[in-house]
């Protein structure tokens, strides 16, 4: 089988999408209206919905070249991405470090996961609703923004800021790539495929670090952002041509059904975009996050710590709106096209698989990011490329492995056996990083411990990708690709949060505590400032005291990733061993293991 099929859609098929089409209305919120999959809806159409009406058409008028031209643009904006990823996370320690403000570092990455988990659904959404060409324009443009944003920021806040743009349109680009790939391929394929935004890192994970290096070296930190705000949205260039070429040709062959036009008033039209978009559960969702984990990283550096009124009263209204969340979500009137697609998670396989990417990324923003980087270049003594590929190490393996467990996939038509497998081996390589991440430590045990646990990412998280897409049909596969995808950034959130707050609360009291007596008054500036505890030369009796502040809680926060880790195994025990062969050639809805149906579902299928 090609990997690249033109003119066949990954789910049913174009008549059963026209016969969907034939009963549209325009009613609004029509009472007691449900949808087949049990979710209510604001109009009275079908589950399909506008964007996957005219991907479906799309998908009937590729050839093989003008395929083969939408994935190397594909490519060509995983290569841009991935290359700008590897570079400014060299650059970001600098650039909070200029503003004096190192430990906001992972504040910034704290902003950075809320956003990539809240926008993932609202991108998908809007793919579906408005199409996959408008969904990547919008990604491409808010992307541009942060990047400028960030280039010209004179101050920390500023800089973080720019990181909402930033990471919204960084993350809405990963899931619509994610969802493209979903749209063009079968089920069988899509592992493959869905590797082709990642193979960049085999290159980008050794440039990177050395174009960072040339960057501090020769211009300044703020070109290393700005830069891309020009070569991003040319790489984008042949994909857009594809898309819009191709559904205009679908327009022609009229394949693409027009709805009747009806006129609206300015109210309906809002309402309308309120509940496709569900506004609403999106504000719910980002607040609650934000207002959680975002205090964690700022009470340690707040005048009154967890005294603060403002640190307490952020968390109260975050439960809060935590709390609230999956009642609105589950109100088939606040919400008749939710944001999040719970009733996914009443299928075993896709709860199992969204725990299991929650805590993954959880163990890695304790043990690789944020405080890596850092730890390298102060503990170990790595100059900056050399830090920088040793983090990127991660990326580089995890990116082979996910290719080598893709192939596997597609000739033993199983995944589940390889989740489990990677499961195993991350928790292994964790275990080695508190045992050989040391002060004193050969390059050898620091390389080594981190290409274990690439290897272990790499071979759990395709095949937990492919489990939750496989349990959806194609309506719902935007959604549940994003479901997976949020629930791994809030993993991310989560754990960046908590490593942040580890570090705030231990480094500077640690300072304090082992500094010599004539320097006990830089422990704040030594905190503050990378360039300031990278001054001090090795073998020092200040240098011996940052660098046993810097061990000591880095050991702190690998405990925590064994911790998180503890789930990993029996979550994918959890997940159906689908066949995935038999699968991709079901139309319609995939089939779902009898030990997974809802008994209502069952009785509506009958």
């Amino acid at each position: 089988m090609p990997l690249l099929e033109p003119g066949a859609t990954a789910y049913g098929t174009f008549d059963d999408m026209r016969r969907d089409t034939e009963h549209e209305g325009e009613n609004l919120l029509p009472e007691g209206y449900e949808s087949d999959d049990g979710a209510s809806a604001v109009t009275s159409v079908d589950s399909v919905q506008e964007g996957v009406r005219k991907i479906e058409a799309i998908n009937l008028t590729w050839t093989t070249r003008t395929l083969a031209i939408a994935y190397i643009s594909i490519f060509l904006m995983a290569f841009c991405t991935s290359l700008e990823g590897q570079t400014i996370m060299s650059l970001s320690a600098y650039a909070t470090s200029a503003f004096s403000k190192h430990s906001l570092i992972s504040t910034v990455l704290v902003v950075q996961n809320v956003v990539n988990a809240v926008i993932k659904p609202p991108m998908a959404k809007v793919a579906d609703v408005f199409g996959r060409f408008e969904a990547f324009c919008v990604s491409i443009l808010i992307y541009v923004l942060g990047y400028i944003q960030m280039a010209a920021s004179t101050n920390v806040q500023t800089y973080a800021s720019a990181q909402i743009f930033y990471a919204a349109g960084s993350t809405g680009l990963q899931i619509l790539q994610q969802v493209f790939i979903a749209d063009s391929s079968s089920l069988l394929n899509r592992a493959l495929l869905a590797l082709l935004p990642e193979l960049p890192f085999l290159v980008t994970v050794w440039i990177g670090p050395t174009i960072a290096d040339a960057v501090l070296r020769h211009t300044s930190w703020r070109w290393g952002y700005g830069m891309w705000s020009i070569i991003l949205p040319a790489s984008f260039l042949p994909l857009a041509l594809s898309l819009l070429f191709n559904q205009r040709k679908a327009k022609r062959l009229n394949l693409i059904k027009q709805k009747p036009h009806h006129r609206r008033g300015f109210i309906a039209t809002v309402r309308r975009t309120w509940y496709d978009l569900d506004i609403g559960g999106l504000t719910l969702l980002s607040a609650a996050v934000t207002l959680i984990l975002v205090p964690l990283t700022l009470a340690a550096n707040s005048k009154n710590g967890w005294k603060s009124n403002s640190i307490v009263a952020m968390i109260v209204v975050g439960l809060i709106c935590l709390f609230l969340l999956p009642f609105w979500e589950s109100s088939k009137r606040l919400a008749p096209k939710p944001l999040l697609s719970l009733h996914l998670l009443k299928q075993r396989t896709a709860l199992a698989g969204c725990c299991l990417a929650f805590f993954y990324f959880m163990a890695f923003y304790f043990s690789v990011q944020p405080y890596l980087y850092s730890y390298l270049q102060v503990v170990q003594n790595y100059d900056v490329a050399t830090a920088g590929r040793v983090t990127q190490t991660f990326a580089f393996t995890s990116t082979i492995a996910a290719f080598a467990v893709s192939i596997l996939i597609k000739y033993t038509r199983r995944y589940r056996i390889y989740v489990t497998i990677g499961c195993v081996v991350y928790t292994l390589g964790l275990l080695m990083m508190l045992l050989y991440r040391k002060e004193g430590s050969s390059p050898v045990q620091v390389l080594g411990t981190q290409i274990i646990v690439g290897m272990g990412g790499g071979l759990l998280n395709v095949p937990v990708q492919l489990g939750v897409q496989a349990s959806a049909s194609h309506q719902e596969v935007a959604a549940a690709t994003a479901m997976f995808l949020t629930s791994m950034e809030m993993g991310g959130a989560v754990g960046a949060a908590i490593s942040g707050a580890v570090w705030t609360h231990n480094i500077p009291r640690k300072l304090l505590l082992y500094l010599p007596e004539e320097h006990k008054s830089e422990a704040q500036e030594i905190f503050g400032k990378l360039t300031k505890a990278l001054s001090y030369e090795m073998g020092s009796p200040v240098r011996a005291a940052i660098n046993r502040s810097y061990q000591e809680t880095m050991n702190k926060l690998l405990v925590l990733a064994l911790v998180a880790t503890v789930p990993l195994i029996p979550l994918s025990l959890l997940m159906s061993n689908y066949r995935l062969d038999k699968m991709s050639e079901t139309s319609g809805h995939q089939p779902i293991p009898q030990d997974e149906r809802d008994p209502t579902e069952r009785s509506k299928r009958t």
